[in-house]
């Protein structure tokens, strides 16, 4: 049995020690937000976030992450009120297939967060962990580089 603290909710969940925690995210918790892709921790579509830090959950095994906070896509935003990113994505259509984004948006989220004077130079080459194929990199930037001049004047 593992407590995990996973979008700032405890839960008890049972599995085993080294089970993936995009796993238990998408089907204990049916937190789908969270893709599974490569499942080697090369694709970064199951970016989450951990103790402020972005990690890969496809190859993060439970035990390892016990006694940490948790932050999924879904515990960004409200129902009535996206994250800062997630707006910013949205005018800028940012997205297409939306498959890579919730990692992205992850990524994104923990470098503004943990660098809030970095520059896109430093948001791009940290998200170079990120697959992307539709082709939509110019427009994630884009809006990226609007969220880090709000935040970077606050």
């Amino acid at each position: 049995m593992f407590n995990l603290n996973i979008n700032g909710n405890d839960h008890a969940i049972e599995c085993d020690s080294d089970t993936p925690l995009v796993y238990v995210l998408r089907n204990d918790l049916n937190l789908k937000g969270t893709k599974f892709g490569c499942g080697d921790g090369l694709c970064g579509s199951c970016t989450v976030i951990s103790d402020g830090n972005a990690i890969f959950s496809c190859d993060t095994p439970v035990w390892s992450i016990k006694d940490k906070k948790i932050q999924t896509i879904e515990g960004i935003s409200t129902e009535s009120k996206l994250h800062p990113i997630q707006e910013s994505l949205l005018d800028e259509q940012g997205g297409q297939c939306g498959y890579c984004l919730s990692g992205i948006i992850m990524r994104a989220k923990a470098f503004i967060d943990n660098n809030p004077n970095s520059n896109i130079s430093d948001i791009a080459n940290d998200l170079d962990r990120n697959l992307c194929r539709c082709g939509s990199q110019s427009r994630i930037l884009r809006a990226l580089e609007k969220v880090r001049i709000i935040e970077a004047g606050k």
